[in-house]
C-alpha cells in the first residue's frame, strides 16, 4: 500500500552509509595474468588506497597491504599511482613519501626511488620492459620541474628522458621501445586549452631527438600506440575529441579514425585517466561522450559497435589483453569496474550495488534550458518511491547539483547518492552549465573569461525551467557543489534569487584568495577563466561572492576538509563569518585529516546526513533515522 507524505520525509532503504558503499573510489584496474587487479579506496580505513585481485570465492584480497596506500600528489590531483608487469609485480607510489616501490608477489615493497621529500611521482606505466613514470620536484625555483623518467628495477640512478615544459602527461612508448610519445602543455593554457603530442627517438633508452606531431592551437591527448605501431591520439581540430592516427600524408598531419559527433576525452585531472585503447586486433575500445557516456569497439575496419556497458558517467577505459577490455565508472545505483568481451557484452568485476530494486531508480530526463548565453544542458531525477506519494497538490523540494572543475561534467547517472535524496522524496537537477565538456570545444569555451557568469546563469536558467514545467516548487529550491562547484553555489546565491538554500563543499569564495593560493597546476587557470592578474583585478573583485556579502540572504551549509590545499579552509572560514556577520543562518563542518574531498567513510557519511538534515531544516519536512542539524 503506498503511503501519503510529505515530500522529503519519505523513509528510504538506502541509508547514507549504504550510498557511501555503493559509491566506492576506484584508482585504476589491471590484467595480471589471469586475473584482473584494481586499486580502491577503503574508506573504513582512513581513505587508504589499495590494490586488490578477487580470490577464488570471490571476496576481495589486498595486494598492497595496510598501511601502505598508493596515493600520487603530481598536480596535487595525482592520478596513476600504481601499475603491474605481466609477471604480477606491482609498482606503485606511496602516499607518504612520494617514491615508487615494487612489489614482489610473496614478498615485502622495496623502494626504486631515492629519499627525496622534494619530489613526487605518478603517472605509472609499464610498457616494453620499462616503468616510466612522470616526476615533479618541489625545490626552490618559482614552479615545480617536471620530467618524464625512466626508473630502474634493480638500482642504479632515475633517468630522465623529456622535460621542457611546464607540464607533461601520458607517456607512451611504443612496442619496440625505440619511440616515446607523450603530452606537453605550459601556463597558461590547461590541458583542455592547448597541449601537443611529442614524440621522441630512443638512442639506448635515451632521447636523442623529438618533434611535435600536432599544431599547437587544438587540445591532443593521449598518445598511443596501436597494434601496427601507429601513433594514435584524440585531438579536436573539428571541435570534437576523436581518434586520429598521425599520417605525414595528410595536410593537418594526422586523419581522424571513425569520427563522431561526441568526444572521446575531456579534462585531463588526473594523470591515469584514458579514454580508449588499442585492441590486438587493430580496433579500438573507446569511451564517447555527448551528454552522457557510452562505450564502444571500433573495428580495425573503423565500424562502431555498442557494448552493454551499463555505465554513463566518469567512464574511463582501465586496460586491454587481446580482445577484452576493463573499464571503471558509474552506472545507475553503482561505481564499478567492468570487463568487456570481444562481443561486446560486459560483466561486473567489482561493484557494490546499493541494493536498491529498478523501483527506487528515479528515471533520467535529460533537457535542454534556454538561457542568457544559449542552451543548457541538464538531468533530472525527480522524486522516485515504490512506497511513497506525496499529498495531492504538493509540488517537491529540489536540489541542483553543480559539477567541479569546472572543466568537468556529468553522464546523468542516478547514482547511489542521488538515488539517497530521490528515494526520500527530494528531485535531483544535475546542471551542466557553460564550460562542461561532453558537448565540444564550443560548449566548454562559453566560460572562457565568463567564470562566475555564464556558470551562475546556467545553473539559474535551468532551476527556473524545471520549476516553470511545474515539476519543482519553485519556494524549495536549493543548490549543492564542490571546489569550482561551490564556487557557483556561492555566486547564484548571492547572484540571483532562485535559490532558497546553499550546500557548498570546499568552494571558492575569493577568486583572488585562490590565485594566489592554489597550487601550481591551477595557477593559472583562472587567466582564462577571469583575466590574467593584476590587469583583471577588478573582474576577480566582481565575479568573487565574498565580494558581494551583501547577496548573502539564505541559509547556507559549508563542509570543508582541514587538509585541502586546493582550497584552503580559510575561503570557507570567512563565508562563514560573512554568514554570521548578516545573521544568515549556517553552519560550518571542518572534517579534520580531509583534503579536497572526503575519504574516510565516518566523514562520507557525516556529510551526506548532514546535507539532507539542513534542507529538512531549511525547508520544514521530517528526516526520518538522520539527525537533526543546528544552525548558527
Amino acid at each position: 500500500m503506498t503511503t501519503i507524505a510529505p515530500y522529503g520525509s519519505w523513509i528510504s532503504p538506502l541509508s547514507a552509509a549504504d550510498a557511501s558503499a555503493a559509491a566506492a573510489r576506484f584508482d585504476g584496474a589491471r590484467y595480471v595474468g589471469d586475473e584482473i587487479w584494481w586499486g580502491e579506496s577503503l574508506p573504513d580505513e582512513g581513505g587508504r588506497t589499495t590494490v586488490r585481485r578477487a580470490a577464488d570465492d570471490g571476496t576481495a584480497i589486498d595486494v598492497l597491504p595496510a598501511p601502505w596506500s598508493a596515493r600520487s600528489r603530481v598536480h596535487e590531483y595525482g592520478g596513476g599511482s600504481w601499475t603491474t608487469s605481466d609477471d604480477g609485480r606491482l609498482f606503485f607510489v606511496e602516499k607518504t613519501d612520494q617514491r615508487v616501490w615494487m612489489l614482489r608477489p610473496g614478498g615485502e615493497p622495496v623502494a626504486l626511488t631515492p629519499v627525496d621529500d622534494r619530489a613526487r611521482h605518478g603517472g605509472l606505466r609499464w610498457q616494453a620492459g620499462t616503468l616510466l613514470a612522470v616526476r615533479e620536484v618541489h625545490d626552490d625555483s618559482p614552479v615545480p620541474r617536471r620530467s618524464i623518467v625512466a626508473i630502474p628495477l634493480s638500482g642504479g640512478e632515475v633517468r630522465e628522458l623529456v622535460t621542457g615544459s611546464d607540464f607533461l602527461a601520458q607517456p607512451a612508448l611504443s612496442p619496440d621501445g625505440r619511440r616515446l610519445a607523450w603530452v606537453a602543455w605550459d601556463h597558461p593554457d590547461m590541458p583542455w586549452d592547448r597541449t601537443q603530442v611529442r614524440v621522441a627517438e630512443l638512442d639506448e633508452g635515451l632521447v636523442s631527438t623529438w618533434r611535435t606531431v600536432t599544431s599547437g592551437a587544438t587540445a591532443p591527448l593521449q598518445p598511443e600506440w596501436d597494434a601496427a605501431c601507429r601513433l594514435v591520439f584524440v585531438d579536436d581540430p573539428t571541435g570534437r575529441w576523436n581518434l586520429r592516427r598521425e599520417d605525414a600524408a595528410s595536410p593537418e598531419g594526422s586523419v581522424p579514425v571513425a569520427p563522431a559527433d561526441a568526444d572521446t576525452g575531456g579534462g585531463l585531472w588526473v594523470l591515469g585517466v584514458r579514454w580508449y585503447a588499442p585492441l590486438a586486433d587493430g580496433g579500438f575500445v573507446a569511451v564517447r561522450t555527448n551528454g552522457a557516456d557510452e562505450v564502444v569497439r571500433i573495428g580495425a575496419d573503423g565500424v562502431v559497435a555498442a557494448t552493454d556497458v551499463p555505465a554513463r558517467s566518469r567512464v574511463v577505459v582501465e586496460d586491454v589483453a587481446g580482445s577484452r577490455a576493463l573499464v571503471s565508472g558509474t552506472g545507475p545505483g553503482i561505481t564499478g569496474i567492468w570487463e568487456i568481451a570481444p562481443d561486446g557484452r560486459a560483466r561486473l568485476v567489482r561493484g557494490t550495488p546499493s541494493g536498491l530494486g529498478a523501483e527506487w531508480i528515479p528515471p533520467v530526463r535529460p533537457l535542454t534550458v534556454p538561457g542568457p548565453h544559449g542552451g543548457v544542458h541538464a538531468y533530472d531525477h525527480p522524486p522516485t518511491s515504490p512506497d511513497f506519494a506525496a499529498p495531492e497538490g504538493e509540488l517537491p523540494p529540489y536540489l541542483v547539483l553543480v559539477h567541479g572543475g569546472p572543466t568537468a561534467h556529468v553522464g546523468g547517472v542516478a547514482d547511489s547518492r542521488i538515488t539517497f535524496f530521490t528515494s526520500r522524496g527530494i528531485g535531483v537537477l544535475e546542471v551542466n552549465y557553460g564550460g562542461s565538456t561532453g558537448y565540444g570545444r564550443a560548449y566548454r569555451e562559453r566560460l572562457r573569461g565568463q567564470w562566475g557568469v555564464v556558470d551562475r546563469d546556467d545553473v539559474a536558467a535551468a532551476a527556473s525551467g524545471l520549476a516553470a514545467e511545474g515539476r519543482a516548487d519553485a519556494a524549495r529550491i536549493a543548490i549543492a557543489g564542490g571546489s569550482a562547484g561551490g564556487w557557483t553555489v556561492l555566486a547564484a546565491l548571492v547572484g540571483t534569487d532562485v535559490f532558497s538554500a546553499g550546500i557548498s563543499r570546499y568552494g571558492v569564495g575569493d577568486a583572488r584568495l585562490l590565485a594566489t593560493d592554489t597550487h601550481d597546476f591551477e595557477a593559472r587557470y583562472l587567466d582564462g577563466l577571469i583575466g590574467p592578474l593584476p590587469e583583471a583585478e577588478a573582474l576577480y573583485l566582481e565575479r568573487s561572492p565574498l565580494g558581494h556579502t551583501e547577496g548573502f540572504r539564505v541559509p547556507v551549509l559549508l563542509l570543508q576538509g582541514a587538509d585541502d590545499a586546493v582550497v584552503p579552509p580559510s575561503q570557507a572560514e570567512a563565508i562563514r563569518d560573512a554568514l554570521a556577520a548578516k545573521g544568515v543562518p549556517h553552519a560550518y563542518v571542518l572534517y579534520d585529516g580531509e583534503g579536497h574531498g572526503f575519504r574516510r567513510a565516518e566523514n562520507v557519511i557525516h556529510a551526506l546526513e548532514s546535507e539532507l538534515a539542513f534542507l529538512g531544516e531549511v525547508f520544514g519536512f521530517e528526516t526520518p533515522g538522520v539527525p537533526a542539524i543546528t544552525l548558527s
